[in-house]
């Protein structure tokens, strides 16, 4: 030591040793021996050593160390050209509790959080759970001949069913959204088709107030694009739900535009209603948390408030943006803006179909002059009418094909069809309906070759087309006996799945503990030509996976014994000795991030949240293509 002013002299208590002259391992060895540090968690020798290799680097690092007495002091020391070494000695005691408030802080927030991400997990589980049964068991009821005050009563149990679950769903999206846990999964998928399965499942309240959906996807727009198809159908739900809510009459129309350059597509989709719209002053107001229009004409429309809230941010977190623009009275237009790469590897590809002319009867513009242009996309002459008389009259001139809007929702439109059948008797007719369960076993079915479910997806308008040729169907719908060539299909929506000849049933292994939602499942499957059986834990469904050799297995996850991801991770082992993968869905009441994550990479091929929707469950079915089967 050459010199040091008293601060810190003090520190060692005017110990007679501490005086100029003496050497730094000296100073290290006072320091420990004479207790006047704090050597956390090293020996007394480890903290010396540790101390003067610091020292002796050509360019000591700063460090901090403890005393006794819980003050904390910073070690700042600079060499100097000729290898002297001056050391600074601050306290910075203050700023080392601060840290540790902010670290205690930290950390309780932390398990706060935690607490509350286990709170909201087990919270939608177990509501789900009974949700299930109470939901599906409604929808199920709601399917049997029922009087108009059972009817009510139904409808009031569905309908608070699902007021019930979109408040759970809306709750837990918004917390994950708070604690940025909400994280975007990027697929291929089909845009144009996502739409339409939200518009199937809302399609129920649209046609309980006689409104019609509408679709106008863009022609030149391809359908193949990259991002979070769970995602992009909560935002549709959002504001189609919206839409449908707020209309008491006339028609929501879905929109979707843009240009797509070097595989990015960029998007704008509008959804505008003929509803109640929204006052000028309240257009930003509706996109706030909790947020809704205390006004008399929305008194009767419950919410939230948090589901527009949801979607922007959603929209946002897609680096997109969304708007909307209204006037009271007359509707409301929601638009968005996002920017998708597309995946023209997948894209459907249109060829032309043997027939060239169709008759198109529709009494709405609209939809009318929407089909038109898609008919007019694959070379399809339209002559479009919208009454009795016209469609009469131009049957008689050269005609392959007849597209009949069915009138009211309901099975009208086969009375139109019947009529048509007597001026051209072998006419294939397709009957376009909102309704098809119903319009599927009406006795007049006879009438029409097949069945669709509008809006209508293209492809499955341009694969309508192409099925049907003006000469060999000719005389065949599907009241006659199909023949040895024949494959019968009804719609997705319909009672029956695709089966050719020779092929045996389906068979569904479905692995659930719950004995309500067992019920609630097989009758969701009860139309379906399949062979259903159940397992009441994973042990169970692993012995029944090896006996039965089913095409497709549903999995629980939450069972007792052997729960759904461990039941499924056996499935796959012992599918390695027999060289087939079999599909198997998960069903599940697990709805937070990363649940669906943590699920798949079990084992499992695809992910259905309780409480099941039987449209899904159906069409996931219906879309498998299971070896030897389909």
């Amino acid at each position: 030591m050459v010199g040091a002013n008293d601060a810190y002299l003090g520190i060692f208590d005017d110990l007679e040793d501490m005086k100029p002259g003496v050497t730094y391992p000296e100073i290290l060895l006072i320091l420990t021996d004479e207790g006047i540090v704090d050597t956390e968690n090293l020996s007394q020798a480890e903290w010396r050593a540790s101390m003067l290799e610091r020292w002796n680097a050509p360019h000591p690092k700063p460090g901090v160390i403890r005393f006794w007495n819980g003050i904390y002091v910073k070690l700042i020391d600079e060499r100097g050209p000729d290898g002297d070494v001056v050391s600074l000695a601050v306290n910075i005691t203050d700023t080392i509790e601060y840290e540790n408030k902010l670290k205690k802080a930290r950390y309780q927030a932390e398990a706060a959080s935690r607490a509350k991400t286990a709170f909201l997990a087990n919270m939608s589980h177990e509501i789900r759970t009974p949700m299930n049964g109470i939901v599906g068991m409604a929808d199920l009821l709601a399917e049997t001949p029922l009087g108009e005050e059972q009817k009510l009563f139904v409808d009031t149990i569905r309908n608070s069913g699902g007021a019930l679950q979109t408040i759970i769903n809306d709750v837990l999206d918004y917390s994950k959204i708070e604690a940025e846990r909400l994280e975007l999964r990027l697929t291929t998928f089909d845009f144009e088709q996502c739409i339409h399965e939200v518009v199937r499942l809302l399609q129920t309240s649209a046609r309980d107030k006689s409104i019609e959906i509408l679709v106008d996807y863009n022609l030149f727009l391809p359908t193949q694009l990259i991002g979070d198809p769970g995602r992009i159908r909560q935002i549709l739900t959002n504001i189609l739900g919206n839409a449908i809510k707020f209309t008491m009459e006339g028609h929501v129309l879905i929109s979707v535009t843009g240009k797509n350059e070097n595989d990015l597509c960029d998007l704008h989709v509008t959804v505008q209603d003929t509803g109640i719209g929204v006052p000028a002053d309240k257009i930003e107001h509706i996109f706030g948390e909790f947020n809704q229009i205390e006004e008399e004409s929305n008194r009767k429309f419950e919410g939230t408030g948090l589901g527009l809230a949801i979607t922007k941010r959603l929209i946002e977190m897609m680096k997109g943006k969304i708007w909307v623009t209204s006037e009271q009275g007359a509707g409301t237009c929601f638009g968005s803006h996002i920017t998708l790469e597309s995946d023209p590897s997948d894209e459907f590809e249109i060829a032309k179909p043997a027939i060239e002319n169709a008759l198109l009867f529709d009494n709405c513009d609209l939809t009318r002059s929407l089909m038109e242009k898609q008919l007019a996309m694959i070379g399809i002459k339209c002559c479009a009418v919208s009454t009795e008389q016209d469609a009469l009259k131009f049957i008689k001139f050269d005609c392959d094909v007849a597209i009949l809007d069915d009138l009211s929702g309901t099975a009208d439109g086969f009375d139109m069809a019947q009529k048509l059948r007597s001026v051209h008797p072998s006419l294939p007719i397709l009957l376009v309906t909102s309704n098809v369960a119903t319009a599927e076993t009406d006795p007049e079915r006879r009438h029409v070759s097949r069945i669709l479910q509008k809006p209508i997806p293209r492809q499955t308008l341009f694969r309508a087309q192409m099925d049907l040729n003006p000469v060999d169907n000719a005389g065949q719908n599907s009241a006659d006996p199909p023949t040895d060539e024949t494959v019968v299909f009804h719609s997705r929506q319909g009672s029956t799945l695709p089966v050719a000849p020779n092929q045996r049933r389906l068979r569904v292994l479905a692995a659930e503990d719950n004995k309500t939602n067992q019920l609630v499942f097989s009758r969701m499957l009860k139309g379906l030509d399949v062979e259903l059986t159940f397992a009441s834990d994973g042990l169970e469904a692993v012995e029944l996976f090896q006996s039965l050799t089913p095409d497709v297995v549903f999995m629980d996850i939450s069972m007792p014994k052997k729960d759904g991801k461990d039941a499924t991770r056996d499935i796959r082992a012992l599918e390695r000795s027999i060289g087939k993968r079999v599909p198997i869905i998960a069903m599940t009441a697990h709805a937070m991030s990363g649940d669906q994550d943590t699920i798949l990479s079990a084992g499992l091929d695809y992910y259905q949240t309780k409480p099941l929707k039987k449209a899904l469950v159906v069409e996931q079915i219906t879309r498998l293509e299971i070896d030897g089967i389909h």
